[in-house]
């Protein structure tokens, strides 16, 4: 699934070509993704100005002078710039044909993405609204992670992969993030210090910039706007690396299943 990097990494790449254009034609081929997409959205859409494209998480958000696209990518959607004649390819379900010729096309193999339309503040829409706070904003810090982890009785991981607490952070990412800063995935929320907290809050934000500085993570499902896979995922420490030597320590990596997601860590480094 497309994690917030890859969210962030394929705004930063569509919206040079998107924004300020005006939108000559919207092509649904398939309405049927997670929630069916509107069927007037074209009526809605066509001769309007796209004003900016920004992110809440996973999901993309972009403005017209009368409301808000929302996008999300689902488990194996992503949004590419294509030019108006190219080739249309069996999951290619949503067009955005712009006034500069060129197309912003939405893939979905497994069709849990979603394209919705919403006329009120887009902070307000029942998908956005109970989100928790960006991990990247002034307004997630470790003592905020230690304010809402110390009133839970959960795994650390599960906490910290709880939109309600902090938005984006997938699986990856938190087994990452818990490896970085020597934290046990299923150490309870509620018996970690302030000082633990402050330091897993500071690799958040540091795997987060880093994924995004070099592409987003490369999954098999995901490719960025320009056709190439992002390279985050060599440079990943035990994501996916079970029985492998800890990069750290030189102990095993091992994997076990937390929430229902595979996770990853070294039981030697962390605690």
């Amino acid at each position: 699934m497309p994690e917030l990097p890859e969210v962030e990494t394929t705004r930063r790449g569509i919206a040079p070509h998107i924004t300020g254009q005006r939108i000559r034609q919207v092509t649904i081929r398939q309405p049927r993704l997670r929630w069916s997409i509107p069927e007037d959205l074209p009526c809605t859409l066509k001769g309007r100005k796209l004003l900016s494209v920004d992110r809440r998480g996973k999901y993309l958000l972009m403005a017209f002078h009368h409301g808000t696209l929302i996008i999300h990518l689902g488990m194996s959607g992503s949004l590419r710039i294509v030019d108006a004649d190219a080739a249309i390819q069996k999951h290619d379900h949503f067009d955005l044909l712009l006034g500069n010729g060129l197309r912003l096309r939405l893939r979905d193999p497994r069709r849990f993405g979603a394209v919705l339309w919403t006329d009120q503040p887009a902070i307000n829409h029942p998908l956005l609204a109970d989100l928790g706070p960006e991990p990247l904003g002034d307004t997630f810090d470790g003592d905020y992670l230690f304010a809402r982890g110390k009133v839970r009785r959960t795994a650390i991981k599960q906490l910290i992969m709880d939109s309600k607490t902090v938005v984006g952070i997938g699986n990856i990412y938190a087994s990452e993030s818990l490896f970085r800063a020597a934290i046990h995935p299923t150490r309870p929320s509620n018996r970690t210090s302030r000082r633990r907290y402050q330091r897993l809050a500071e690799e958040i934000r540091n795997v987060l910039e880093e994924a995004i500085a070099q592409g987003g993570t490369t999954l098999r499902d995901f490719l960025k706007e320009d056709g190439n896979p992002g390279y985050f995922a060599l440079s990943l420490q035990v994501y996916g690396k079970s029985g492998k030597p800890c990069p750290r320590c030189g102990g095993v990596i091992r994997s076990k299943s937390i929430g229902q997601r595979s996770t990853f860590f070294c039981p030697a480094c962390q605690r």
